[in-house]
């Protein structure tokens, strides 16, 4: 039955008053300073400035900025200030108010939150490639002061992410991209596990339909054995901890199906190899007169009294908490049922500040906790980035993304100081966390006492003191083996100022001789040298002469040479586009063609033949991971406008052009054929048993496959290795697969993923 328009505004009305209620008691329990008048006064201003408007999803606009300031006070935790940006946060972007209308309705902090959040509307990444590296910079300038710009912006993504079914496919591959290359790990930096976590799982949703539901049904199978393992393991700690007068409360946690599908990515193996599908954490309220890190280590102790730890996978994130400020001790232990256990103990301050990150953490910054942490120190080098940008849009967004889901190693000065750094980093990345000079001006470490040289990887625990020498200046090398954000850019902005001013000097020397020979510097003088020493750019041309590499004597050849005519049929040739496709009469009565690509309608699916050659959209293989019919792909469209590349939904490369080229992706269906055939290899291992590599061969000659190469090897008994194979649809892959598991000695087949 149709609603009149009294009767739909009513139920608009009734509707958003129902979320604002439900705003209101998320925020009594916030844990802050309560101003309800001004909450009321940013829900009626919001409400009347979005009036009329919906979302895709038909229904009211301001339905969106309730739902994102419910995430900022009742799953991040912040309050009155971030909940009234939270409301306010679209008003500036889509409507006629200006910032500083909410300056004088509201509050200075609240505009210049509002403020950054506008700046960057429509998520960090705006529709053209140019404008993504200032974005991104004004969203992390304004975070620098005030980090609850991302805050609430990462809370916007995540309604948006909850809400992406009303988008079409394209549209949410896109945004789904941009989620898991910087929201989730922006999320993850912050502390906001769970968000971070939600971020991910809802992403690889939309990315991986069909896998994800196949995971959710495979790991439903398990639950009953899972929880008859989770109550028989719980017993005896429970027991313990209760002789021990300890409140507490115990929970099982599942490993996310986003995290499996890595693992299974990761590793390449089958879901069934997923071993450490469960974890348990221990939530305790802390005992007068002893400290928590104490505490967690009796609770430790307590667990190991039952179970035998693994000796290699305890971790102690409670002395040296990371650098997020996620505070934690991890043991992992066998359990009686023979599977491994990994437990988290915790106390209610470490989980809250799990759960909610930063804002937990200022919560606590009073106290026995009043030091500055990881996390601001973190905060505090973004101004690093932002007086030495990367002048490239994607470079820029890959160095500040570098460290943010980097795991820690922890370090220590001469003196013993503790020094947090990603995993990877070398003595050099350890220098510049120093200081820049220290950096520029390193020769050489000593790790551990022992001389090492500038590229040696660190592992934690090492001792490292820095040699330098003022004679000493960066070399362009350098640049291959330092890890962190902080050493990248300041190394790219030295090499920068190096190059500008080898620019100038090759200007000047070029100048100097064109004026020597009496010749014109113009735009034609300068683009004959730049074909000939084969440089687009003339800055290239500059830099290339002011660096010696290209001398002032060959420029005098070049320039002294008598020009030959140009080929005019060469002409005409460069002019063809290198997509068109000819093909020669080979009788009088055959049909000639020729396919000329038209431009392509982004709002439809894109049909392509499995041929290149007979598709009417002309496209071709990424080769960094190598689709075949029957894969999940996207179509990336390439600058001609016309023609496509072809990427796994599921790879790296993907990932990045989803999150900064999201426009130009578009949802494709490859059509099925018999004709073409793909390389494919497979890794296969298991027992060496007597006439195993026959069964396996038998297995590709039954359906006709063409084996391209075979390497397997045995050792001591057991067979392994990779064998390249031609076929034609992903359908092949996994009846083969199947096939060759059933043969007894067989213990793993799986395809190689690029």
């Amino acid at each position: 039955m149709n609603q009149t328009t009294e009767e739909k505004e009513l139920s608009d009305k009734l509707m958003i008053q129902h979320e604002y209620e439900l705003l209101l008691e998320d925020y009594k329990e916030c844990g802050h300073n309560l101003n309800f008048d001004l909450v009321n006064k940013a829900f009626n201003f919001a409400n009347k400035a979005h009036a009329g408007a919906r979302r895709r999803s038909g229904e009211p606009y301001m339905m969106h900025p309730l739902a994102v300031a419910r995430i900022v006070t009742k799953e991040i935790g912040l309050g009155t200030t971030s909940v009234c940006s939270a409301l306010l946060h679209d008003v500036v972007e889509d409507t006629d108010y200006t910032v500083e209308d909410i300056e004088g309705l509201f509050t200075k902090r609240i505009a210049t939150i509002v403020d950054g959040l506008t700046k960057i509307a429509g998520g960090v990444f705006g529709d053209r490639a140019s404008s993504q590296a200032e974005n991104f910079r004004k969203l992390i300038f304004t975070s620098q002061e005030d980090v609850r710009v991302i805050m609430i912006k990462i809370a916007d993504r995540l309604h948006n992410m909850r809400t992406l079914n009303s988008m079409p496919p394209a549209k949410q591959y896109k945004i789904a991209g941009e989620t898991l290359y910087i929201y989730a790990p922006l999320a993850h930096r912050l502390g906001l596990f769970k968000i971070k976590t939600e971020l991910e799982d809802l992403s690889f949703r939309y990315e991986h339909p069909e896998i994800c539901h196949q995971l959710q049904e495979r790991l439903a199978v398990g639950d009953k054995e899972r929880e008859d393992l989770y109550a028989h393991f719980v017993t005896p700690i429970q027991k313990s901890l209760d002789e021990l007068g300890y409140e507490y409360k115990i929970e099982k946690r599942i490993k996310t199906i986003y995290s499996i599908w890595r693992k299974m990515q990761k590793k390449n193996i089958p879901f069934e190899e997923v071993y450490d599908l469960m974890a348990v954490r221990i939530i305790y309220k802390p005992q007068e007169g002893i400290s928590e890190q104490a505490q967690a280590w009796m609770i430790y102790s307590t667990i190991t009294k039952h179970y035998k730890p693994h000796p290699e996978r305890t971790r102690d994130w409670v002395s040296s908490p990371k650098a997020n400020g996620y505070e934690a001790l991890h043991l992992t232990v066998m359990s009686p049922d023979g599977q491994w256990v990994e437990v988290q103990i915790r106390s209610e301050r470490m989980h809250d500040i799990a759960e909610k990150g930063i804002s937990a953490h200022w919560k606590y910054k009073d106290g026995e906790h009043n030091e500055d942490t990881e996390l601001d120190n973190w905060v505090n080098t973004i101004k690093d980035l932002l007086e030495n940008p990367e002048p490239n849009a994607i470079d820029f967004l890959d160095t500040f993304k570098m460290n943010l889901y980097a795991t820690e190693i922890f370090v220590f000065t001469p003196k013993g100081d503790i020094k947090t750094l990603p995993q990877n980093a070398t003595a050099l990345d350890f220098a510049f966390s120093l200081h820049t000079d220290i950096g520029f001006q390193c020769i050489g470490a000593k790790v551990n006492h022992k001389l090492v040289p500038l590229s040696q990887v660190l592992q934690s625990g090492d001792q490292v003191e820095i040699l330098t020498s003022k004679k000493q200046v960066p070399q362009s090398e350098w640049l291959d083996f330092v890890s962190t954000a902080q050493a990248k850019s300041k190394l790219k902005a030295f090499f920068r100022k190096e190059m500008r001013q080898l620019i100038e000097k090759g200007k000047v020397l070029l100048e100097e001789k064109l004026a020597s020979l009496n010749i014109v510097g113009d735009q034609a003088t300068i683009q004959k040298l730049m074909n000939f020493f084969n440089v687009r750019q003339k800055q290239d041309l500059y830099y290339e002469i002011g660096k010696g590499v290209f001398s002032l004597n060959e420029v005098e050849n070049v320039l002294q040479k008598k020009e030959k005519k140009p080929n005019k049929w060469m002409h005409y040739l460069k002019t063809i586009p290198s997509f068109v496709l000819f093909k020669k009469k080979k009788k009088e009565n055959e049909e000639d063609f020729s396919v000329v690509p038209t431009k392509i309608d982004k709002k439809k699916i894109l049909q392509l033949s499995v041929d290149p050659k007979l598709s009417a959209t002309p496209y071709k293989v990424a080769s960094c991971c190598n689709p075949i019919p029957g894969d999940e792909v996207i179509a990336f469209i390439n600058e001609d406008g016309v023609s496509v590349t072809l990427h796994k939904r599921n790879c790296s490369v993907a990932d990045k052009l989803k999150a900064n080229f999201g426009e130009r992706i578009i949802q494709v269906e490859w059509a099925t054929s018999q004709d073409a055939v793909f390389p494919v290899t497979l890794e296969i291992s298991g027992i060496d048993e007597q006439g195993v590599l026959m069964k396996i061969i038998d297995e590709f000659n039954k359906e006709s496959f063409s084996v391209q190469k075979v390497d397997l090897d045995t050792k001591d008994g057991i067979f392994g290795g990779q064998v390249r194979v031609l076929v034609h649809h992903t359908e092949d892959i996994n009846n083969l697969c199947v096939n060759i598991s059933k043969i007894k000695a067989v213990v793993s087949v799986n395809r190689v993923e690029k």
